[in-house]
């Protein structure tokens, strides 16, 4: 007796108090981290408006900062670097007022918003929702900021609109051209085979969940459906509750082709008949390739399909300037 009730492991009582003081830790955490980026958007406000002051303003300014670093270093410690003191600054102009996106800085780490305030400003709003509604750590906001995941999504619409983020999410917003899967570790080259390159993504299921983006969840690959005649196997499907639909991949590790495309309009079509529920919308086919060509999906029933897409990915995280090129080169051939 007196074991098990010593045992912090196995005994309930000890595991609803540690629940209760985790609880508790986590809120102090957020209010902790709430009260400090208030304060360094004050500092910032208050930066600014001492820097507006100065007779000389570049010299005035420069001069301040470097005492001001000097004397909070003194008292507080790290964190009041000359560095920092001017993201305090960015971060205020950033936000001058306390609209929206203030408000939701206010619910992330100060970790998240130095990295978020060098967005533009649709992308900056973009990031600021997704960190939030997806929980995302510092590491997957870098990685998502890194690979451009808001241009990325935007080069699928036909819109310079911004991205709609939240209820009102639409196929498109969670459509990216291409995807990025170098978290993979495979090399990029014709040799990949279609089964390998499934079992890499299986692996690494939770990174590309966070790829593929919000509301996703797995339910199973090489997913079996039958007809009277013959048996088809789907690659990977998922299910979307945003769209409140399921979508099915059908990977190729080659350049599209025209058969690829006939192949995932059955499977959609095959999918809705035999695997669709009646409160399930229709369902979404996606053909993930190596490489894509323009005139197939230019003319083929892709065009203008409101359920059938085809994106390329990319098994190495090409370099910010190759992937601008690849994004404006998608934008016009999309527009």
């Amino acid at each position: 007796m007196s074991d098990k009730l010593t045992s912090s492991d196995s005994n309930p009582f000890f595991s609803e108090i540690r629940g209760i003081l985790q609880q508790a830790r986590h809120q102090v955490a957020r209010t902790v981290n709430t009260a400090m980026v208030k304060a360094y958007w004050n500092i910032g406000k208050r930066i600014v408006e001492e820097e507006q002051g100065g007779l000389a303003q570049a010299a005035y300014g420069k001069g301040l900062l470097k005492e001001l670093s000097k004397s909070l270093s003194n008292e507080f410690g790290q964190g009041f670097s000359l560095a920092n003191l001017k993201n305090f600054r960015k971060f205020y102009l950033t936000y001058p007022d306390k609209g929206k996106s203030y408000t939701l800085c206010s619910l992330l780490s100060w970790s998240h918003n130095r990295l978020i305030m060098r967005e533009e400003d649709d992308a900056r709003i973009y990031y600021l929702s997704e960190s939030k509604k997806q929980n995302w750590s510092v590491r997957d906001l870098k990685r998502q900021i890194e690979t451009k995941t808001y241009q990325r999504l935007l080069s699928t619409q036909n819109t310079d609109d911004p991205i709609t983020t939240g209820e009102n999410i639409t196929k498109l917003n969670l459509l990216k051209d291409p995807y990025i899967l170098e978290f993979l570790d495979i090399a990029e080259d014709s040799s990949l085979q279609e089964k390998d390159l499934e079992t890499a993504l299986i692996n690494d299921l939770q990174k590309f969940l966070l790829e593929l983006g919000g509301g996703f969840s797995f339910v199973a690959r090489q997913m079996r459906i039958s007809t009277e005649t013959s048996h088809f196997y789907i690659d990977l499907v998922f299910y979307n509750y945003l769209l409140k639909c399921f979508v099915i991949l059908d990977l190729k590790t080659t350049k599209l082709k025209h058969q690829d495309i006939g192949q995932i309009d059955m499977y959609v079509r095959m999918f809705d008949d035999l695997k669709r529920g009646e409160d399930d919308n229709p369902t979404i086919g996606i053909v993930l390739c190596a490489d894509k060509d323009e005139t197939i999906v230019q003319y083929s029933v892709l065009k203008g399909n409101e359920q059938l897409f085809a994106s390329k990915y990319r098994t190495i995280l090409p370099s910010e300037e190759e992937l601008k090129a690849e994004l404006e080169r998608e934008r016009r051939l999309l527009e």
